[in-house]
């Protein structure tokens, strides 16, 4: 919108880079462009202002398809005008000299026309297709229909209008065919998830077994080992007690031999032993028998006395060892006798 200032009995308007005035002043053009600012006197001035910039007008419609479903479609269009001279003379852009607000709605009118010649063309082709036609493939088809029409609109040629783009944003049925027609895809996504979740736990199944039989291999295997191991331990066992009843019996002839060669060797000190005091007795005896009848005696008194108890005292009467002096001195008288 311009800038007005007021003054007396003049005004002074100050314009945009984007709107485009006109001022006709009785009946004559004054001035024609975009960013003007010039003054002029309010009883005698017809202004007009035209934006020249690119305008988005959305767009909502509704249409019905070839199997009688409802559909909204949201779109929008880029719009500029390219004849702001076209323009102020089929749609009314005058502006107040005063506000410099536009005495009409312009831009409405512009939008409706907008509007209505798209609703037009995208109407012809959804009525044409099914739904699922529609919402399969209709977004392109429904954009490029929108641009092609309005850009060869012949009315909107003749206004000065140029359309530049236009973008479909959504296209939606009813909430009840939505809800229709997301069912098989849920129904469709639930199938999958829970093929996921089968094959997922399929795969910890199949993993739980293969752990589950190698372990089992192992404890097999920790088995066999343990029975090779005992059947080791086993024959080591036996050989242990081989060798333990080897040196046992290697023990016993080594201790029986050295018993053998005791006993011979105590049997010959024996004999020995035996036979010295054999000799020694026949010595004796062959030495006694050379004695005479008192050495016999005296020998054997002593012997006797020899193997008596110790005695303090001895008293001998007179009447005892007078006889065997006598005894003692007749042996020797013999004695002498038989030697000469």
């Amino acid at each position: 919108m311009a800038d007005i200032r007021t003054y007396p009995l003049a005004r002074h308007l100050r314009g945009t880079a984007t709107m485009h005035v006109r001022h006709v002043r009785r009946g004559k053009l004054t001035h024609d462009g975009t960013g003007l600012s010039f003054f002029y006197r309010p009883l005698s001035a017809v202004l007009s202002e035209v934006p020249v910039d690119d305008r988005e007008l959305p767009l909502l419609f509704h249409a019905r398809s070839a199997d009688y479903q409802d559909l909204a479609v949201q779109a929008s269009v880029t719009f500029r005008v390219t004849d702001p001279a076209t323009v102020c003379a089929r749609i009314d852009f005058s502006i107040h000299p005063d506000t410099g607000r536009w005495r009409g709605t312009p831009l409405e009118q512009l939008a409706g026309l907008l509007t209505e010649t798209a609703q037009q063309h995208v109407l012809g082709l959804i009525a044409a297709r099914s739904l699922a036609g529609v919402l399969g493939d209709g977004v392109e088809q429904i954009r490029d229909k929108i641009l092609t029409g309005l850009s060869t609109d012949q009315r909107l040629t003749e206004t000065g209008i140029a359309v530049i783009g236009a973008r479909v944003v959504a296209i939606r049925p009813e909430p009840e065919v939505e809800k229709a027609l997301r069912t098989p895809a849920r129904e469709q996504i639930q199938q999958d998830a829970d093929r996921a979740t089968y094959e997922r736990r399929a795969l910890a199944v199949e993993r739980e077994r293969a752990i589950a039989e190698n372990e089992m291999a192992n404890q097999i295997e920790l088995a066999r080992r343990e029975q090779e191991l005992i059947a080791q331990r086993g024959v080591n066992a036996r050989r242990q007690a081989e060798e333990a009843a080897a040196a046992s019996g290697v023990e016993a002839e080594a201790q029986a031999a050295r018993r053998r060669l005791l006993d011979e060797a105590r049997a010959s000190g024996t004999r020995s032993l035996g036979e010295a005091r054999a000799a020694g007795e026949a010595a004796r005896v062959a030495a006694y028998a050379g004695l005479s009848q008192g050495t016999l005696l005296a020998l054997a008194a002593k012997d006797v006395a020899g193997g008596l108890p110790h005695i303090g005292s001895l008293v001998v009467a007179p009447e005892l060892f007078t006889p065997l002096l006598a005894r003692l001195t007749a042996a020797e008288s013999d004695g002498a006798a038989g030697g000469r």
